[in-house]
């Protein structure tokens, strides 16, 4: 680290000299990890391009449309270009898709029926999906139970796999869907690799091949050079103010799948009848093309940010996971901090590295959706996009923070740092 950066991080951002060195002996440890990312960045920015190019995609595309949107360009190529890139025979890729749940959501009661039966293989889901299926909330909302639909739930081995063989056994006449949770979520155990995804889709389609395997993609596209429809996943949804978007996509999500699944999703989406044929882009496809293309390089940002985080933390003797050496699958970080009084010193370092709303100091709040107080550190361009620099956590035990994203690596370690400094400056870590 040469001086004049020294000088800056200590005497303008107010970070010890300890801080600043101990980043830099762990920065010195990780540099031969970061070599696989490289190959699979470049691979997947190949991937990216050539879906675009097979798309013949022009600045025609990037323009507005109004009304009902009959035959808008820019809506119909950008489905186009991600059914092509996630290797799949149709998409739905809006701007008003709100976020990751609400695309879930839309394949989850798209698809399922009364009667049907639906199986999570990766144990409980992220806890905004629970009112979703009807595991928690009020009767009557609208959840899948509320329509009949039943719920199993396998829950993981003692030593973190998937239990393939009570997934077996637990598939039944019934059984219609079988939900694979890539990422983490609000859990602590790795991410799914997309061999671990296969995994499950042979266990099931060899009991019954019509039951549909559904994957809840969400931090996990550009992780490897496969992804999970590329293994045999019938539907698979998640958000561009993650992983896909690159950084510059300002709202929206994304469904790819069998076509006869994307027409039954997008009667949903819109109405019967009616599905995909409508529905404006709102002059927003500029930026999901431009995010898209440039989310390799951004995702790969992104995870040496969580590389440097955890081993960092590791060293200070915080268990992490995953460890800064094992094989990711997804953006997310996860650091067992012990406490409420450290998860919230970490967020608000986290935020005081913000490009945007440094000066704000998160706190705890009963956020929609969720079972306990959450804290949410995210001073983004892009309000609430994980892609961006950003760290939450419920407050509860074994308080566990989730840190992930960084449009660029420096910013990412930068963040760390600054979360180390606030656990100092707050009495949480007496010395380094």
């Amino acid at each position: 680290m040469e001086k004049t950066t020294r000088e800056l991080l200590h005497n303008v951002f107010c970070i010890q000299d300890e801080v600043i060195n101990k980043g830099i002996e762990v920065e010195e440890k990780i540099r031969d990890a970061f070599r696989s990312l490289e190959g699979t960045r470049e691979y997947n920015q190949y991937k990216v391009l050539h879906a675009m190019q097979a798309c013949r995609i022009s600045d025609m595309h990037f323009n507005w449309h109004t009304g009902y949107g009959y035959n808008d360009p820019g809506r119909d190529a950008i489905e186009e270009v991600y059914a092509k890139l996630f290797n799949t025979e149709d998409a739905i890729v809006r701007p008003t898709i709100v976020s990751g749940t609400h695309a879930l959501t839309l394949c989850l009661t798209g698809i399922l029926r009364p009667g049907d039966e639906l199986i999570s293989a990766t144990g409980k889901p992220y806890d905004t999906l629970e009112e979703v299926i009807g595991i928690r909330g009020e009767s009557n909302s609208g959840s899948l139970r509320d329509f009949g639909v039943t719920y199993k739930q396998i829950d993981f081995t003692s030593n973190g796999s998937v239990d393939l063989k009570g997934l077996r056994n637990s598939i039944s006449e019934k059984t219609k869907m079988v939900f694979i949770q890539r990422s983490t979520g609000y859990s602590w155990r790795k991410a799914l690799t997309i061999e671990n995804i296969k995994e499950i889709v042979e266990v099931v389609k060899a009991v019954n091949p019509s039951i549909l395997c559904m994957v809840d993609n969400c931090y996990g596209e550009f992780l490897e050079r496969l992804e999970p429809t590329e293994v045999g996943v019938d539907i698979m949804a998640g958000s561009l103010i993650k992983n896909p978007g690159g950084g510059l996509a300002l709202t929206g999500g994304y469904i790819v799948g069998k076509k006869e699944l994307i027409k039954l999703v997008s009667y949903r989406l819109t109405s019967p009848g009616l599905g995909k044929e409508v529905g404006l882009t709102f002059g927003m496809t500029r930026n999901m093309f431009h995010g898209l293309f440039i989310a390799p390089h951004v995702v790969c940002e992104a995870i040496k940010g969580s590389i440097f985080c955890a081993r960092l933390f590791e060293e200070l003797g915080y268990e992490v996971s995953p460890k800064y050496n094992d094989i990711r699958s997804d953006i997310i970080q996860s650091i067992k901090l012990g406490s409420a009084e450290a998860v919230i010193a970490f967020c608000q370092g986290i935020q005081g590295a913000a490009p945007v709303d440094s000066f704000v100091r998160p706190e705890p709040w009963d956020m929609p959706g969720y079972d306990a107080p959450v804290i949410m550190a995210a001073g983004a361009f892009v309000q609430g996009s994980s892609i961006e620099l950003s760290a939450d956590a419920p407050i509860k035990e074994p308080y566990i923070v989730y840190y992930q994203g960084g449009l660029t690596y420096e910013h990412a370690k930068f963040g760390s740092l600054k979360a180390l400094q606030s656990l100092l400056d707050n009495g949480c870590i007496q010395t380094i």
